[in-house]
């Protein structure tokens, strides 16, 4: 079963006020970070700017979309995030769970 994590967030006063070289320095270690990912099972499906056009939009600037083969893979990701310091820079919330079919989720849904 494969499990999704769902990132919004947005850069904060305290990034905001960093120094352009140490934003390019701080962006620079999470790329390196962040490089190997593919190799330990972790699919990046979409990394952008959210779409605002869009009926009852999130405020948030940025999103990401992931996918793990296990919760343990995932649980690393987040546990790497928030060593990053990235939760010092980004106002940001995260949305994880497991892929379910239409109709098992629509059974859920309606059990309540």
């Amino acid at each position: 079963m494969a499990h999704y994590l769902i990132e919004l967030y947005s850069p904060n006063a305290k990034w905001e006020a960093l120094p352009a070289e140490e934003r390019r320095q701080f962006i620079d270690n999470i790329q390196l970070a962040m490089g190997n990912l593919s190799h330990l099972g972790v699919d990046v499906l979409a990394l952008g700017e959210t779409d605002n056009t869009v009926d009852k939009p999130t405020e948030h600037r940025f999103l990401g979309i992931w996918r793990f083969a296990d919760i343990q893979t995932r649980d690393r990701l987040l546990a790497g995030i928030k060593a990053s310091g990235w939760y010092n820079y980004f106002d940001h919330v995260n949305a994880a769970g497991s892929a379910a079919g239409f109709e098992t989720h629509l059974a859920t849904l309606a059990a309540g």
